[in-house]
């Protein structure tokens, strides 16, 4: 991290960026003609759980702040409905218990708890 702010101590912080890294890891092995299909857009929805968070903590307003936590929370659910589109495509399997679905419930219920 180029700039040491505080938003990058949050638990939620932690958790969007250890679920970026989990699902870019997810989504290496989908098969090649995907690259550009349910690859990247699972990914950049991640991404954007990620950024989102860390935009919406440097705002001042807790108006503004909870709009991008909003985005932030339909970006991840956009990378749930992804993931499940993959695993019934067979591009994955997504069993309860595993990293990514105990990441996207904890970003979502902290997301969720940070907009209160």
């Amino acid at each position: 991290m180029i700039l040491p702010l505080a938003h990058t101590k949050l638990d939620v912080y932690k958790t969007s960026h250890s679920m970026v890294l989990e699902v870019y890891r997810i989504v290496r092995t989908f098969p090649d003609y995907e690259k550009f299909g349910m690859m990247a857009q699972i990914r950049r929805a991640a991404v954007s759980v990620h950024l989102n968070i860390t935009e919406g903590c440097s705002r001042k307003s807790k108006a503004e702040r909870n709009r991008f936590y909003e985005v932030a929370r339909g970006s991840l659910i956009e990378v749930d409905a992804g993931l499940d589109i993959a695993k019934d495509l067979g591009y994955c399997t997504i069993l309860e218990g595993t990293e990514i679905v105990k990441l996207v419930q904890s970003c979502f219920h902290q997301l969720t708890a940070m907009m209160r």
